[in-house]
């Protein structure tokens, strides 16, 4: 046995990935993202659980969910709903109670983030023990796939605004698809005031804050195959705000 396989055989025992998955009328989306990520897990010899959220989709997700339970069992798939849409945020903080991972990933349940990254983010944050490791599409060969040019200037200027004024050291600060050390997540989230989109701007900067290490994984980011975007005018008002406000707090 190579010394590869044994770290990988190690590695399946001693850590255990937890994938945070929030949806809202994902029903045509979820059967199929649970199925990369199982295949991604079970190819990568990895031990991981998936936690679905489901904020009350009236589509009926959750009874796709409960079908996915019943194909690949209650170790490994977990609906945990809620009554209604109560935001990004608390949808982390709702799903870390069930996580018994000792690593958590959050990520959308609509394909703009792909599983084949999931490894990529595993061997950065093995190589250096880092905290975070999030993927980035502003670095290196990342990229965004189907997006007209406002929503890329839109992205581009939320980044530049946040990165600007609170200097997180992150190239992609509202992205969310990331590794986090359960503990990190843990603490980062109790801490952080914000919802909506501009919760995942302002992890960032609180894991900077605490001293937390945080790496980057170049992605390829492609808009949602099925169902509409869920980012509207309000969204990115309410994220300009945001980031004033950590701007004159932090």
């Amino acid at each position: 046995m190579t010394y590869s396989s044994v770290q990988v055989a190690t590695d399946s025992v001693e850590n255990k990935y937890s994938v945070i998955l929030p949806t809202y009328n994902e029903r045509g989306n979820l059967p199929i993202i649970v199925w990369l990520l199982a295949k991604t897990f079970k190819e990568n010899d990895l031990d991981w659980e998936i936690i679905i959220v489901d904020d009350a989709s009236p589509d009926g997700t959750q009874e796709i969910a409960k079908q996915l339970i019943n194909v690949y069992h209650q170790d490994r798939i977990k609906l945990k709903p809620r009554t209604g849409k109560l935001g990004l945020g608390t949808a982390y903080i709702h799903g870390l109670q069930f996580v018994t991972g000792n690593f958590v990933i959050i990520m959308d349940a609509d394909f703009s983030h792909h599983p084949k990254f999931i490894p990529e983010l595993i061997r950065l944050q093995k190589s250096r023990n880092l905290d975070i490791v999030t993927g980035t599409r502003y670095a290196s060969n990342g990229g965004v796939y189907g997006w007209d040019l406002k929503r890329k200037i839109i992205s581009r200027g939320a980044n530049f605004l946040a990165s600007t004024l609170l200097r997180p050291g992150v190239s992609d600060l509202t992205g969310s698809f990331r590794l986090y050390k359960k503990e990190v997540l843990q603490r980062i989230i109790s801490v952080v005031i914000s919802k909506g989109y501009v919760f995942q701007m302002e992890m960032m900067v609180r894991a900077r804050q605490f001293g937390y290490t945080i790496g980057e994984v170049p992605i390829t980011f492609v808009d949602r195959v099925y169902g509409e975007s869920k980012m509207g005018a309000n969204e990115i008002v309410q994220y300009a705000k945001g980031v004033w406000q950590l701007f004159i707090t932090i």
